[in-house]
């Protein structure tokens, strides 16, 4: 706390040993994660950086091996950003599926101040958020963006009162953990495979998805219940 969250090693590897912990439970259908009012992120812990050398994060796949497991997590994750998201705390919060963030928020990538570049998915994210010519600056004078203008340039999905933000985190997950959880893990799965993939093959596996949620017993359900007026009583299968 002290370090406004700086991402050391050991907390890097805590989020993703917590995730690990997660995804397999059952009574689990969405994560929020969030900091303090003060700060989501101060972004990598500098001090601890300065040591190394290229050998070790090179071969110690410094970022990939604890970093991405957010990335690869299959429920849905949701940044609740309060104050500063810095560097990697930028760069971790558009590794969720999506932020809502209290006015107070702010987002830069300063990594150039210190002699390098954003290395945690900061130049490739972030000019698919927002686009390029944003991107490009932001990651070249590492200006800080505030809640208003990163809502309008497509960072963030809201912006709410800082008072509110948990409740207004929780209260969209809570929404989501109420829908079939195999269809919210394939519309987080689908969603995802537009930004790998042309547009016509990104329909394709958007197709093919559709056409097996045919197979689910939560689809006859939703259906049904639909048909029936009565709330749907989703069983996850």
């Amino acid at each position: 706390p002290s370090a406004l969250n700086a991402l050391s090693e050991g907390l890097v590897n805590d989020l993703a040993h917590a995730l690990d912990e997660l995804e397999p439970a059952k009574d689990i259908a969405c994560v929020v994660l969030t900091g303090s009012q003060r700060a989501f992120c101060a972004g990598a812990d500098i001090k601890e950086l300065q040591a190394h050398s290229f050998p070790e994060v090179y071969t110690e796949n410094f970022i990939t091996r604890n970093w991405e497991r957010i990335v690869d997590f299959r429920k849905p994750v949701i940044a609740a950003v309060s104050g500063v998201a810095l560097g990697g705390g930028c760069e971790l919060a558009m590794m969720c599926d999506f932020i809502i963030a209290a006015r107070s928020a702010r987002f830069a990538q300063p990594e150039i101040k210190v002699g390098v570049i954003p290395g945690a998915g900061g130049t490739q994210r972030l000019a698919r958020w927002i686009g390029k010519s944003k991107a490009m600056e932001m990651c070249l004078t590492g200006r800080m963006m505030d809640a208003a203008e990163a809502e309008r340039a497509g960072l963030v999905s809201r912006v709410v009162p800082a008072a509110s933000l948990l409740d207004e985190a929780l209260k969209a997950a809570e929404t989501i953990a109420s829908f079939s959880r195999p269809v919210v893990m394939m519309t987080k799965e689908t969603v995802n495979r537009s930004y790998e993939l042309t547009l016509a093959e990104g329909i394709r596996f958007e197709r093919r998805v559709f056409h097996s949620m045919f197979a689910l017993e939560d689809k006859a359900e939703g259906m049904t219940a639909f048909v029936e007026k009565r709330p749907p009583q989703f069983r996850n299968r």
